[in-house]
């Protein structure tokens, strides 16, 4: 884990730095997701955090139900158009 530093600027502003935008393959207008755990300011892309919310409800998935399934891929679809 390489560690970088940044300042936070007017407005609250931060700017995350080029090393670490690539190796998130974050882009430019992309939406994020930020919270604070731990007493840390956690950021992750909006896919990532549905990927995690997705893995954390499968348990409750009927394999049974085809609409399950088609609802997810709707959902999926939407949000990548964001």
């Amino acid at each position: 884990m390489t560690e970088h530093t940044a300042n936070l600027g007017k407005e609250g502003r931060v700017l995350i730095p080029a090393a670490i935008r690539q190796e998130l393959g974050l882009r430019v207008g992309e939406p994020l997701s930020i919270s604070v755990v731990d007493g840390e300011l956690r950021i992750v892309s909006r896919a990532v955090a549905l990927r995690r919310m997705q893995q954390r409800l499968a348990h409750l998935r009927d394999p049974e139900d085809p609409a399950v399934d088609e609802l997810l891929r709707e959902r999926h679809e939407a949000a990548s158009r964001e």
